[in-house]
């Protein structure tokens, strides 16, 4: 098989598995950028077909590859170390995109948990650091505190519901490995100086980012900080 006649063939078997279409001379014209006549890509396509490594299923289609052109293909023509590297970078994309998959399913569990475990609103920052993750607004908003002034439980609402507020607030704030407090003025903007959070920093080998509590300032705080450090455990972090 000539060169010309190779690279016809060769379009057409990667076009039909590709699209799953059958071939016509002015798709391997248009799309291969032969630079022949039609009648000439024809002409090749028809001695493809005598040779039977193509066929023409139904009369107003084009061409598609035969048993033994497929056999043909994989014996002697695909280039499967070009492949391979493609097939590489596949795989390593797929593998970082299952990776945040599987990040984020194991912080939802542990906010979850933590939010089952205390009367307030639990949260954790994925470790991009894009955006924070909570739960338990609306049980924390059915406490005293906030029942009786809805102006604080607005101010409150409002923080978690403007963008990056919240992930803006946790920024600033110094909070390491160890799980620390910080109660009323010291959360630095007004709209939350009746809370208080309980907050630390875990560090998993997909990066780090923090999870914590915020609640009322008369929250249980010994309980709140054990929550937050077995919590932090479960998660495969470490102190």
């Amino acid at each position: 098989m000539d060169d010309r006649k190779q690279k016809i063939f060769l379009a057409i078997v990667q076009h039909f598995i590709h699209t799953a279409t059958p071939v016509g001379s002015n798709t391997i014209l248009l799309s291969y950028r032969f630079e022949v006549s039609p009648a000439t890509i024809r002409n090749e396509m028809a001695s493809l077909e005598h040779e039977g490594l193509i066929y023409q299923p139904h009369t107003s289609a084009g061409r598609i590859p035969t048993n033994l052109g497929y056999r043909l293909y994989v014996n002697k023509l695909m280039d499967t170390e070009k492949i391979r590297k493609k097939v590489i970078r596949d795989i390593q994309t797929l593998r970082e995109k299952y990776a945040i998959r599987k990040i984020k399913e194991k912080i939802y569990d542990a906010v979850a948990l933590l939010a089952e475990t205390v009367e307030n609103v639990s949260f954790a920052t994925f470790p991009d650091q894009s955006r924070t993750f909570y739960l338990g607004l609306s049980r924390m908003m059915k406490q005293p505190e906030f029942r009786e002034d809805p102006l604080k439980a607005s101010q409150v609402v409002e923080v978690f519901e403007k963008d990056n507020r919240f992930l803006n607030i946790l920024n600033e704030l110094d909070i390491t490995d160890q799980s620390k407090i910080f109660i009323g003025e010291e959360n630095i903007i007004e709209q939350i100086k009746s809370c208080s959070l309980v907050v630390t920093k875990y560090t998993l080998e997909e990066g780090s980012g923090f999870i914590g509590i915020m609640g009322p300032t008369r929250m249980d705080y010994p309980y709140a900080t054990a929550a937050v450090t077995e919590i932090k455990h479960l998660l495969g972090t470490s102190e």
